[in-house]
């Protein structure tokens, strides 16, 4: 779907994701779903007010997620 989101967990991405890598991801979702790479002035508070959200579920499901093989911190 968003070919531009990168996998931020390790091992694939070695290094520890960044704030800036989940709003990264979240911006792109948002753009993709929404079909606009910035909103109107109309729709810019729920336009921003979606991408907070999903990067915040982004930071949740990543410090979730086990990953087999690899020590959680």
């Amino acid at each position: 779907m968003c070919r531009s989101i990168k996998t931020l967990r390790p091992p694939v991405l070695p290094e520890q994701a960044t704030e800036e890598d989940f709003h990264a991801a979240a911006l792109q979702y948002v753009r993709k779903v929404s079909g606009f790479r910035a909103p109107a002035a109309h729709n810019k508070e729920v336009f921003e007010r979606a991408v907070e959200e999903i990067t915040e579920a982004t930071r949740v499901l990543l410090e979730g997620l086990e990953v087999r093989g690899t020590a959680k911190p």
